[in-house]
């Protein structure tokens, strides 16, 4: 049984003294001791090294005791996985030098086997658990296959992913492909990541927001929803869609038991939107971290009021960033920890 199960609890809706609080992206870089290994290995041999991505799983943990851990991971280790080459370029981001952009390049992307070519994940879940010893639950996460798509086509990051959306729009019979061996691939990723032993999951649509709501439905959220449908019966799904909010009526339908809100939707147009009744997650600007530390004390608290207690977990509206300071990641915590209705 895991000790501080207030996150899980948070999930199932059931009333709280506190709401439970994490942050997307905590595992990392905005830590000092997170740097010092940054220092010595490349970003894949740290998601590809279970000691070493145990070990950044749990840096958050041990220094601010957040009520959930997420896995120390990338969303791109799935077309990695399918065939794709990914690499990391410091200074540049992701970096595919052979984007999917016809049917023939589709002939070489695979469905994997999880065992195989995604066992080192598996093997830092059970490393983190093992650090873990059952304090706080372990959150285990994957890109919507709308984002990883993105990231094939365009072949790096974008601000329009215009290249992504021109196949969507010009070969639907090749993306819709794409899309269904992505979401074939992270479902039996997700599921081997419940069975190595996460206690829940979230699915980052990052990239939801650059279509129009009936594109969304078309080339994003069905294929969402085929992972919730996989999911749900075996581990509680978080469902981000960053600048989704047009989606979260079809997203409070769908069987996650959460959402994540990002910061341009207000607690009272999230929680309508969504129908009242399900657990959100959000949504403090990331910038506001660079906020001094009593003033962010001051509007997480307002944020938890204006969502209630109850249905709902702290966050960010999205990763948190490499220069906010440790002292304000602390606030942020502590005010959600200090809280008292």
């Amino acid at each position: 049984m895991i000790k501080n199960d207030l996150f899980l609890r948070a999930l199932k809706g059931e009333t709280v003294d506190r709401p439970p609080v994490w942050m997307m992206r905590q595992a990392g870089r905005y830590l000092p001791e997170f740097m010092k290994i940054k220092e010595q290995y490349d970003f894949f041999t740290r998601c590809q090294t279970p000691e070493l991505a145990s070990e950044i799983t749990v840096q958050p943990i041990r220094r601010f005791g957040m009520d959930a851990a997420i896995l120390f991971s990338d969303i791109l280790v799935i077309p990695q996985a399918m065939n794709i080459e990914v690499q990391m370029k410091p200074n540049f981001g992701p970096y595919l030098p052979n984007p999917i952009r016809s049917k023939s390049d589709l002939n070489s992307v695979i469905v994997p086997d999880i065992d195989d070519s995604l066992d080192y994940v598996m093997q830092a879940i059970k490393a983190t658990k093992e650090k873990l010893n059952d304090e706080v639950p372990l959150i285990g996460f994957a890109g919507s296959p709308w984002t990883i798509l993105c990231y094939c086509v365009q072949g790096q990051g974008s601000k329009t992913f215009d290249k992504a959306k021109e196949l969507c729009f010009t070969q639907p019979a090749v993306a819709h492909e794409l899309l269904q061996k992505i979401t074939d691939t992270t479902i039996a990723y997700l599921k081997a990541k419940v069975k190595a032993g996460v206690n829940a999951v979230q699915v980052f649509d990052s990239w939801g927001g650059m279509l129009s709501p009936v594109d969304y439905q078309e080339f994003s959220f069905q294929y969402m929803q085929q992972i919730i449908d996989a999911l749900k019966d075996e581990t509680p799904v978080i469902v981000f869609g960053k600048g989704c909010w047009f989606a979260l009526g079809d997203m409070a339908r769908s069987g996650a038991s959460a959402l994540g809100i990002d910061w341009t939707c207000s607690a009272r147009n999230a929680r309508y939107l969504s129908g009242g009744k399900i657990t959100l997650q959000g949504n403090f600007d990331p910038a506001r971290l660079l906020s001094p530390p009593s003033e962010i004390k001051k509007m997480v608290v307002q944020m938890i009021h204006e969502f209630g207690k109850d249905n709902y977990v702290v966050n960010l509206g999205h990763g948190i960033l490499p220069n906010v300071p440790v002292e304000n990641a602390k606030a942020f915590i502590d005010a959600v920890k200090e809280y008292a209705p």
